[in-house]
């Protein structure tokens, strides 16, 4: 999957966001570290999601918008 995030320079380094997924952010020295740590905060947070729907009645739709 991709996910759009805001990448913005900080006086500590740098904060990134992912606004598809609320409260998904995360931070880095380095733009790179920022984005690899982006990355690994996305992972954890489509897991914990699967883990709190197990079992649920989830869908998988895809919707086009314009």
């Amino acid at each position: 999957m991709t996910y759009r995030v805001v990448l913005q320079q900080s006086e500590e380094g740098y904060s990134v966001s992912c606004p598809g997924l609320p409260g998904c952010w995360s931070q880095g020295s380095t733009e790179t570290e920022a984005l690899d740590n982006i990355r690994i905060a996305i992972q954890e947070y489509l897991e914990t999601v699967a883990d709190l729907t197990r079992g649920l009645d989830v869908r998988v739709v895809e919707i086009a918008a314009s």
